[in-house]
């Protein structure tokens, strides 16, 4: 399968003013859900006395469920007409999760609740990619993104400096009850959407199939074979096998320091990242149309390597901070381009939902080694060794993207061309 262009919707009319801003809400809100998982809840088992090689392996396990759930779940968002069903399934499973997980700290419960959240991950991110590519259509995409980036990070932001004055004057353990109360608003934001405004086949990469029996899509196995898409899905693999560990291996050294303030450094390594973003996506989306995707990519790729190095020199939790704003970059031209850059290849194919599972499971075996092995080499080698091993795998992603990966972006003339026939 190779690169196509095909008409961005011609049976789609431009959509309500109520479903984007619902569309912006729904972004705002389930990232305000998704930010109390991930570091607070290893800073939450670290306060509970917790060893490190526990949590280590109950965040893995999220990830293993979260990674099982990538191809089955993309497959469903592909072939489910009700995509709107699959945002609100997942956010209320995220809230039993957060449930789950404040009833009681205990390593049966902890396990269950963090792979139930980990299950929402294969279709609940994608979902939301394909009601904005149903939404707006190809040649649109990015910079929606962007907004939807931006939307994101407000939502997190929000949410965190929220969750961090919580646990600094209750408990780690009442974080848990603000997810799950955001469930409400963002069930109400969702009712915004208009069904009749989301494109079925433009959602799943097929803009010229307008019913849902007749979808005409691309066989399964060409996806493995389209050298762009797997060289993507592997530079994204290195990517989180560097990233995913630096937050929580960073949160918990501040745990075990014991300083009094920890609770707000953990939230401002959070929310730093997350004014880059809020700031640079929506110029990332807008960009990518000019500049081309690869650019900004090998920017995000080759910001990794340097804030690792810089996180090995640096112990003052304040200059790490500071050092954030490189992982505010690399999550703002990732977070806005990968699913942009999955549309590029799967255009027309009918199979947009299905590559982002495909590139979904590459991301998450990468994030669920790096927990575990960052913890291994950090508990065997120390916190020099664990960061510098980490900018290794980073400066290989970065040289390996640089080298392999082909511009997705489709030519001005071919977006005229395509937006004009319909």
């Amino acid at each position: 399968m190779t690169i196509v262009s095909a008409p961005f919707g011609s049976a789609a009319r431009a959509p309500s003013a109520a479903s984007l801003s619902g569309l912006d809400g729904i972004n705002f809100f389930v990232a305000g859900m998704q930010a109390g998982f991930g570091p607070y809840v290893a800073l939450y088992l670290a306060d509970q006395k917790w060893m490190q090689q526990e949590i280590g392996f109950v965040l893995t396990a999220g990830g293993l469920a979260g990674l099982l759930s990538q191809l089955p779940g993309g497959e469903l968002v592909d072939i489910t007409r009700s995509k709107r069903l699959l945002v609100a399934l997942g956010g209320l499973v995220v809230a039993l999760s957060a449930i789950i997980i404040d009833f009681q700290p205990t390593f049966s419960f902890i396990l269950i609740g963090l792979i139930l959240q980990g299950i929402t991950g294969g279709f609940l991110g994608p979902a939301i990619a394909a009601i904005s590519l149903g939404l707006v259509g190809h040649s649109s995409l990015p910079e929606r993104l962007g907004r939807n980036q931006r939307f994101a990070s407000i939502g997190g932001l929000a949410a965190i400096a929220l969750m961090g004055l919580i646990a600094y004057f209750l408990s780690y353990q009442a974080i848990f009850v603000v997810v799950a109360m955001l469930s409400l608003p963002m069930l109400a934001t969702l009712a915004r959407i208009r069904s009749t405004d989301i494109h079925f086949g433009r959602s799943c990469g097929a803009p010229n199939h307008h019913t849902i029996d007749q979808p005409a899509r691309a066989r399964r196995v060409s996806l493995w074979k389209t050298p762009g898409l797997v060289v993507f899905a592997a530079s994204l693999f290195l990517f989180q096998l560097a990233n995913a560990s630096i937050l929580p291996l960073v949160s918990e050294d501040l745990i075990y320091q014991r300083a009094s303030y920890s609770s707000l450094i953990a939230s401002a390594l959070i929310i730093l990242p997350q004014i880059v973003v809020a700031v640079m996506a929506p110029w990332v989306g807008r960009q990518a149309q000019s500049w081309g995707r690869r650019p900004l990519l090998l920017v995000g790729f080759g910001a990794l390597p340097i804030r690792a190095v810089l996180i090995s020199w640096i112990t003052n939790p304040f200059l790490l901070v500071g050092v954030q704003v490189l992982d505010g970059v690399s999550a703002a031209v990732v977070g806005v381009l990968t699913a942009a850059v999955i549309a590029d290849i799967t255009n027309g194919s009918g199979r947009f939902n299905l590559a982002q599972g495909m590139v979904g499971t590459a991301s998450g075996i990468g994030a669920s080694l790096s927990t575990a092995l960052s913890g291994l080499v950090a508990a065997n080698f120390g916190r020099t060794a664990v960061f510098l091993s980490i900018a290794l795998v980073a400066l290989l992603t970065a040289l390996m993207f640089w080298l392999l990966m082909p511009e997705t972006r489709p030519s001005v003339t071919k977006l005229s061309n395509t937006s004009s026939s319909g």
